[in-house]
């Protein structure tokens, strides 16, 4: 890394990114670095450039005394929340945030920081479940976002206007580019180039992505996310048609029989199971036969019409394209992606 001694004196693009007690220290950090390292890590290295600073980052907390966010990771902002910072970029890093906690009333001060930024013109990025501090200030509002797939419930019912989508790894939410948010745990990696890339060139981005031998997950998210998750409810009736379905979901009629099963009329119970679930039973019963396909293709090497007949599709070409819309690969890509290596 070439010192502060070496480079250019252009002070680069502003950037803050926000520290709460909750942020992952791991995110925190390695997006100050690979930013900071911008225009001059590679320059260094290959000493094919003079190298200069791209962007400037600092940190901003509460206040500007050290603290200790996620695991004891020690923080040393560089300004307060109090001093109402300003920069064109705004970063709001992940957070360790367990899925069915909620953001409401924490960090009052912080929110009404971001909602101050983006109104003055600020770009807001958020990284995996940092987007929660974003749909807290009601900026995405009637906007796509994402986040890491294991949020999902969390929206449905904690930010019910904000259209999640886990899918894709970056989303803009809205037209004029201004708030991005990006999905998994390691999403700040695709942030950061999608940063460098948008606000210094694609040419120091793929630098950067070669020095740190990072990836762009084009593929998003979808592939790694588990489609049967028992979400926590009170409905009983539904409970009971689930672990029902869980260990039916290979019958030809396991809807109408679950149905049957629950006692109660057929609309009653889809309106139930929707609300406690987030699926139709339809729905459930797909992610079932899914994640099954899912299991298979990453142990065996059975042929693709075997494994569509084991998982209850006599035709293959639905499976195949109802595989690719719930996984976002063709089964024959999700299988070289995860088949399982043989041991040693």
């Amino acid at each position: 890394m070439a010192s502060d001694d070496a480079l250019t004196t252009d002070s680069g693009t502003e950037v803050l990114v926000l520290a709460v007690p909750e942020t992952a220290g791991s995110a925190l950090y390695g997006m100050v670095d690979v930013l900071m390292a911008a225009g001059n890590l590679w320059q260094t290295l290959a000493r094919d450039a003079p190298p200069r600073r791209l962007f400037r980052v600092r940190i901003v907390g509460h206040q500007a005394a050290p603290f200790a966010c996620g695991n004891g990771i020690p923080v040393h902002p560089q300004a307060a929340i109090a001093d109402d910072p300003a920069a064109p970029i705004v970063i709001v890093p992940e957070l360790w945030l367990g899925p069915d906690e909620s953001m409401a009333g924490r960090h009052p001060e912080a929110i009404q920081w971001l909602r101050r930024r983006y109104r003055e013109g600020s770009t807001l990025y958020s990284a995996c479940s940092g987007a929660m501090l974003l749909a807290e200030t009601g900026l995405l509002d009637g906007y796509c976002a994402t986040s890491h797939w294991g949020y999902r419930e969390l929206f449905r019912k904690q930010y019910p206007k904000v259209r999640f989508d886990p899918a894709p790894n970056l989303v803009f939410a809205r037209a004029d580019g201004r708030i991005v948010t990006a999905g998994g745990t390691t999403s700040w990696h695709d942030l950061a180039l999608h940063i460098i890339g948008r606000h210094a060139s694609p040419g120091e981005a793929l630098r950067i992505a070669k020095v740190y031998l990072m990836k762009w997950h084009a593929e998003g998210q979808l592939p790694f996310a588990p489609l049967a998750v028992q979400q926590p409810h009170g409905d009983a009736v539904v409970r009971q048609c689930e672990n029902w379905l869980r260990e039916h979901w290979v019958a030809t009629d396991a809807v109408a029989r679950a149905v049957a099963l629950a006692a109660i009329p057929e609309r009653t119970l889809e309106r139930r199971f929707k609300d406690a679930t987030g699926s139709s039973l339809l729905e459930y019963v797909q992610n079932l036969r899914i994640e099954a396909a899912k299991q298979r293709l990453e142990s065996g090497a059975d042929a693709l019409d075997a494994v569509s007949e084991a998982c209850g599709y006599s035709d293959v070409s639905f499976f195949r394209r109802l595989f690719k819309r719930l996984t976002g690969l063709t089964p024959g890509q999700y299988r070289r992606m995860f088949k399982r290596l043989p041991l040693a």
